[in-house]
């Protein structure tokens, strides 16, 4: 009874299936369990090799998907609207009003592709007969050193090859700057043109290809320059020797600096302190700022000559056109670089101040009502306008949406009225191209001072914000004319000339760079949809070279006041002047 009872009580104990001696008396049972263990033992490490896979899979995926938004982002740089809806979770990078969306259209892409083969026939012109030179000379063809051999039309084309697309003639020009570019020239630079030109051409690159070659030689160029700001009141000389580092300005200016050429390197000197790290560049330029502050006066209209040693300015003319100019940009556009934020809003605030000095030189014609800007010294106003001051609408326009509602209505109609006025600069001539200046008499509207033209690009730089910001095609039917004008008249089998007179169409032998860096770039702008380097990311400095915005939040400068120094006024030279040749 006693066994009987004791043998059911083992054989419904639930732990005797872990004893070694209930599998030994039953090999049935002891294979069934081997199996079991084995197959237990093949799903847990068939569980575990899945997971391995798909934790790679998934690292595969999230490598390609960032190479994708990658490719998107550059194909949006490039050819804008065709990928402008793919989703690549960017975030836009500036808060500004509502855009003009405009669309894409066949006579547009028609137009484009012809701006697109000027600028193979001047770039494949220039790599034939100048390579590696500053500027092709086309009637002789061969190459000058403008620039003291930097490379000059490479350099500033780069932008403009990437953003056409032209993929092989980019990558020959990045290998010669990678290779063949070298600053330690003993040669006696502009501050302002190699600036603009060089560091400006050098950032843009890299900030539309993300290559750091572009970056390395854009701090070593600036590198060189930087002894020119080492003034006891911090305005630049405007010149310096690259390889030694000594700087002074030209004689012909009786030692002073120009507005234009010491006020017109912030961009690119804050640009290259943001994707650097380092704030010297960015501290130098601003510095300049922080002096002109100090004596900026009520209307915001400085005269163009500035003595290095005081900041102060001197007794000398007021103007939009050559040695003023480009101070007044980038005063709006130093503001639209740092995202429009409280560390820049000074810049603004200057520039909406030199806006109300710009208006007291607005004056029209009679018969047509031309508007035009007037250049001022002392209390003389003269009745003459340089086309250099046609970058003025599209600087207007530009700044127009951060007015308040009336003002920016009435500075957008001025950049219209002022753009209509350069448009016949170009009419009003039997080339239909413009002269380097008008004057303007009561009864005969406007007639052509200087006559040559050396393919400048501010007018049509102008018709492209304005269609940009409008939507309005009548500025790109002006464009166009605009170039055929040039096709017409500037064209030659090597190349692209300027004229020396725009009555009788003679013809001189410089292709100037910025016909490539700024001319021809704004034409296909102009006839590229609105998301092809969108306002919202970009900013263009002088040279037409588009800088990535970046937002700011450092904390601006104070500046106080007093007054400035006179002096008699000294003989003109042209900003951005170009180079002519008799040849």
């Amino acid at each position: 009874m006693a066994r009987n009872s004791r043998s059911s009580l083992s054989s419904t104990n639930p732990w005797r299936y872990l004893l070694p001696s209930y599998y030994l008396k039953r090999p049935r049972r002891l294979a069934l369990l081997f199996v079991a263990l084995m197959c237990l033992s093949f799903f847990v490490w068939d569980r575990q090799t899945l997971t391995k896979d798909h934790e790679a899979e998934i690292n595969r995926l999230s490598e390609e998907l960032i190479r994708l938004k990658e490719q998107v982002h550059e194909l949006k740089t490039r050819y804008g609207e065709a990928t402008e809806n793919i989703d690549i979770d960017e975030k836009p990078v500036v808060d500004v009003p509502k855009k003009v969306v405009i669309p894409d259209d066949p006579l547009d892409k028609q137009r484009r592709e012809k701006v697109k083969d000027a600028m193979l026939h001047a770039w494949t012109s220039y790599e034939k007969y100048a390579w590696g030179q500053d500027e092709l000379q086309p009637q002789t063809k061969n190459g000058v050193n403008s620039f003291g051999g930097l490379g000059a039309t490479i350099v500033d084309s780069l932008d403009t090859l990437f953003i056409m697309g032209l993929d092989e003639q980019f990558q020959k020009a990045r290998e010669w700057v990678a290779t063949s570019l070298d600053f330690d020239k003993n040669y006696e630079a502009s501050v302002f043109e190699t600036t603009i030109r060089v560091v400006g051409g050098l950032l843009s690159a890299f900030d539309l290809s993300g290559d750091k070659m572009f970056l390395e030689k854009a701090k070593d160029i600036a590198d060189r320059l930087l002894p020119a700001w080492d003034t006891p009141s911090g305005i630049p000389y405007n010149r310096i020797n690259l390889q030694h580092g000594d700087a002074h300005n030209p004689g012909w200016t009786g030692g002073e600096s120009i507005l234009a050429d010491s006020g017109t390197e912030q961009l690119e000197f804050i640009a290259l302190s943001q994707r650097t790290g380092d704030p010297k560049y960015q501290q130098k330029v601003e510095n300049v700022i922080t002096q002109l502050q100090k004596t900026f006066p009520a209307d915001g209209l400085l005269p163009i000559y500035i003595n290095p040693h005081t900041g102060t300015t001197s007794y000398s003319t007021i103007t939009f056109g050559a040695m003023g100019d480009s101070f007044y940009e980038y005063l709006l556009k130093a503001w639209i670089q740092g995202n429009k934020t409280e560390s820049v809003k000074h810049y603004r605030d200057m520039w909406e101040t030199s806006m109300k000095g710009l208006e007291s030189l607005i004056r029209k014609t009679t018969p047509s009502s031309f508007t035009y800007i007037c250049e001022k010294t002392g209390d003389s106003l003269s009745d003459k306008m340089d086309e250099l001051a046609c970058f003025a609408p599209g600087m207007l326009a530009l700044g127009s949406a951060g007015f308040f509602p009336g003002d920016n209505e009435k500075y957008l109609s001025l950049a219209e009225e002022l753009a209509w006025t350069c448009y016949n600069f170009y009419q009003s001539t039997p080339t239909k191209l413009a002269g380097e200046n008008y004057f303007f008499h009561p009864g005969q509207d406007m007639s052509v001072g200087t006559s040559w033209n050396i393919l400048r690009p501010e007018t049509v730089e102008s018709l492209f914000y304005l269609w940009r910001l409008t939507g309005n095609k009548t500025y790109q039917e002006w464009g166009w004319n605009i170039f055929q004008a040039f096709e017409k008249n500037s064209r030659i089998e090597s190349g692209y000339v300027g004229l020396k007179d725009v009555n009788s169409g003679v013809k001189d032998n410089m292709m100037q760079s910025f016909f490539l860096a700024e001319t021809l770039k704004y034409l296909y702008l102009l006839f590229s949809p609105s998301s092809v380097i969108p306002f919202d990311e970009w900013v263009f400095n002088t040279e037409a070279h588009p800088l990535r915005i970046v937002t700011r939040n450092d904390k601006p400068e104070d500046s106080g006041g007093s007054k400035a120094q006179q002096k008699p006024p000294q003989r003109f030279r042209a900003r951005k002047e170009g180079r002519l040749t008799d040849k």
